[in-house]
């Protein structure tokens, strides 16, 4: 890798979401000359309600492209052309293999949603949140052919509350990586920053997730259900169910209930109030739906007919 940089540095940029599009601005901000913008095509099925890096993109005048498959020769040819110092890659949903890596005289480096070597993979947020964290952050590393496994050129950490879920700590960890790169820019711009290797024996991979992950299971305790809550909170996810009388729950908010007492599993309502027994405390219901209609104190009786439902843990 050469370390002659020119007065303007120029990268290529593979982005999405959020986090790609306050990276962006954080190169151009940074004078680097941003040959070619590689995104992706919103997906239908999916509720976009984040940011447009392809907007962002054109509104700079920068050309954009949306391959299905980057690697593919044809791509790496096309950008190859462009012969830039740098590639980065901001959130961007798959993987680069050797030839896009190699491409660069300077370096590619991506922007990763935890503090790696914790949470490698996908959906880093929302394991974070599912496994209790009280922190995370972003982390821009060296991309190597093993995953989120590169040398750590910076990190910003970011707290994660009792109750905040995956939206809310996802917004805090945008902030996050717009800190990082800011931090580390300028480094990388006149080729004096040097990495850190990770000791990935502190840390774990996680594979992606699925609208099936957010099933609730009830031999699992107050805490834990309470986590998966804020881990599949809309919009990223369709929400934490689970059937009852023939009929599906999402839960969207909770709340874990102090002092914990242990209960026979089931669901109820308490005044104004929807309660979920759970093996080792109480959950409050602050907002959820039965297929589709909200669930509330005030209507529960008319969905289910009863104001206590216990759980036939054998049928779920």
């Amino acid at each position: 890798m050469s370390n002659n940089l020119p007065s303007t540095p120029s990268a290529i940029v593979f982005a999405y979401h959020n986090v790609g599009v306050r990276c962006l601005k954080v190169l151009l901000a940074h004078g680097v000359d941003v040959r070619m913008v590689i995104t992706h095509t919103d997906n239908p099925q999916e509720t976009i309600w984040f940011d447009s890096v392809a907007a962002t993109a054109a509104a700079y005048g920068i050309p954009v492209i949306t391959p299905n498959d980057p690697n593919r020769d044809d791509v790496v040819a096309q950008l190859a052309v462009l012969q830039t110092d740098f590639l980065f890659s901001f959130y961007y949903r798959l993987m680069l293999k050797a030839p896009l890596l190699a491409l660069p005289t300077h370096g590619a480096y991506n922007m990763h949603g935890s503090l790696l070597p914790k949470f490698r993979g996908r959906a880093p947020v929302n394991w974070a949140v599912l496994h209790g964290a009280s922190e995370t952050g972003a982390t821009l590393h060296a991309m190597a052919l093993k995953p989120d496994a590169g040398d750590i050129f910076a990190q910003s950490s970011v707290p994660i509350l009792p109750d905040d879920d995956a939206k809310t700590v996802f917004d805090k960890v945008t902030d996050a990586a717009e800190r990082a790169l800011t931090s580390a820019l300028p480094g990388l711009l006149d080729g004096t920053a040097r990495g850190t290797p990770q000791d990935l024996a502190q840390g774990s991979y996680f594979g992606g997730r699925t609208p099936e992950d957010g099933r609730i299971r009830w031999e699992y305790n107050t805490r834990a259900i309470h986590n998966l809550v804020r881990a599949v909170a809309p919009p990223y996810y369709p929400g934490a169910f689970f059937e009852v009388a023939g009929k599906c729950i999402r839960l969207w908010k909770t709340r874990v209930l102090e002092p914990a007492t242990a209960h026979s599993p089931g669901i109820r309502i308490d005044q104004d109030r929807v309660l979920i027994d759970c093996c080792d405390g109480v959950l409050q219901v602050l907002r959820a739906d039965v297929d589709g209609v909200p669930l509330e104190a005030a209507n529960f009786v008319q969905h289910f007919g009863t104001p206590h439902i216990k759980f036939d843990l054998t049928s779920l």
